[in-house]
């Protein structure tokens, strides 16, 4: 090869060297105009009545600018179940517009992309009007009845080790309490020198995964001039450890938890978990420092069905606090809607749910808890583009709540407690740990 043919092959593989550089891709990827898509609804609160129609807005932006002229496609559904074909709208000047109804109570989801890019809306249609899908079995309340008495039988014991508080003047704990087959785990905290019968009490209870109990809400034992804070974890394991500790039970032994024993209600999961929620209220109600009337449950997600379910089965529980919960309207799809985490009864190649799992899902099904609940007051979130726990299930259990009760609909969030939901949420605590005293 002559100096001048290889000098070439040198300049010419320099230049490909550059342009396949990880640091010229991002500089590509930079240049390309980014798409926004936002959406609004003619109603502000997106909520209508049946025989309404509610008319997206949506605007598309390239790189900061409205798109001139394209399309977006769009795909309604009944919140997220069985999705209508897509349909293409025009994009003028950054505008297009849709409208959609539903002819029952429930929430309409328009899904809008492009360009690879996604935004999702949701409404609800006289969503105060969304009925359970089945009722309670027959045998329901003879059923956690004899839990209960199962549980009764267990001795209430316990073992408090004493951890360093988060915060000052609190005396904190690791505390393990007996129970049927695993125990309940979790972090305990009082305020120091406090005073018998003075107290009212807050429990904790977990989200969906595998992880230990958080020794950072026994700063509530600070909250409201002082309460009984404690935080359990879900699944009855040791509190504290490495992170690969709770990995690898997530990947082993706890994987996939959500399934386990989902056909025979006496094998199901939920019903171990429960069962360490209730005696978790035991252990709260038997401290000499619990007032005798206030006790709160609060939680999100499969935390607030954990909520949802300890109101029903328990008559201490006085207000509870369930954040976008899970566990809502099970059996959603024999009257041909969607239902919420953990999704408990497969739908098979006929569409139809799996009998067994469908049966065993009615003794677990927060609709059913909510119709019998026995708490002075709820507050409940959700989130109108939550695709974990729709809101269309979330409103199935709120609706069967019988006493004071409040939601905060939550219009732009997915399955998260955004700040405001938050804020809502401790707030009902607090305003109801006042009118309690």
């Amino acid at each position: 090869m002559n100096s001048r043919l290889w000098g070439r092959l040198i300049v010419l593989t320099a230049i490909l060297s550059v342009f396949s550089s990880p640091l010229f891709a991002q500089k590509e990827a930079a240049k390309q105009p980014a798409v926004t898509i936002s959406v609004a609804t003619d109603h502000p609160d997106a909520l209508y009545q049946l025989g309404e129609s509610a008319t997206f807005n949506v605007e598309v932006k390239k790189d900061g600018k409205p798109l001139a002229d394209g399309e977006v496609t769009c795909v309604l559904s009944k919140d997220g179940w069985k999705p209508q074909a897509p349909q293409k709208i025009a994009v003028k000047d950054g505008k297009a517009t849709i409208t959609g109804k539903l002819d029952e109570a429930g929430f309409l989801q328009a899904r809008f992309t492009i360009d690879n890019v996604t935004a999702l809306s949701g409404v609800g249609f006289s969503p105060l009007k969304i009925q359970p899908s089945m009722p309670a079995p027959d045998d329901f309340d003879q059923f956690w009845k004899e839990q209960k008495a199962a549980l009764a039988a267990v001795p209430l014991k316990s073992t408090l080790t004493p951890v360093k508080a988060p915060v000052d003047k609190v005396d904190a704990f690791d505390v393990q309490i007996d129970c049927i087959g695993k125990p309940v785990s979790g972090y305990f905290g009082k305020p120091q020198g406090a005073k018998p019968k003075s107290l009212p009490a807050i429990l904790f209870v977990h989200g969906a995964g595998v992880r230990s109990s958080s020794l950072g809400n026994t700063r509530w034992a600070t909250e409201a001039d002082g309460m009984l804070a404690m935080d359990i974890n879900a699944h009855g394991i040791p509190n504290g450890k490495p992170a690969d500790y709770y990995k690898d039970l997530s990947e082993g032994e706890l994987k996939d938890y959500r399934a386990m024993g989902r056909t025979d209600r006496n094998e199901c999961y939920f019903k171990g978990m429960f069962l360490r929620l209730m005696r978790a209220i035991d252990f709260l109600a038997a401290q000499p420092e619990w007032d005798g009337k206030t006790l709160i449950v609060y939680g999100s997600s499969q935390g607030g069905l954990q909520a949802l379910a300890a109101t029903g089965l328990d008559p201490r529980v006085t207000l509870i606090c369930a954040g976008v919960p899970a566990g809502c309207d099970h059996t959603g799809s024999k009257v041909d809607r969607i239902s919420g985490w953990p999704k408990f009864s497969p739908i098979g190649a006929d569409g139809k749910p799996d009998p067994k799992s469908l049966e065993t899902s009615r003794y677990f099904d927060c609709v059913n808890f909510a119709q019998r609940a026995g708490c002075k007051e709820a507050a409940v979130t959700v989130g109108f583009i939550d695709a974990v726990c729709p809101p269309t299930s979330v409103y199935a259990a709120y609706n069967a709540l019988g006493m004071k009760k409040s939601i905060f609909n939550d219009i732009n969030a997915g399955h998260t407690n955004t700040p405001a939901a938050v804020k809502f949420m401790r707030e009902a605590v607090l305003k109801h740990v006042q009118e309690m005293k």
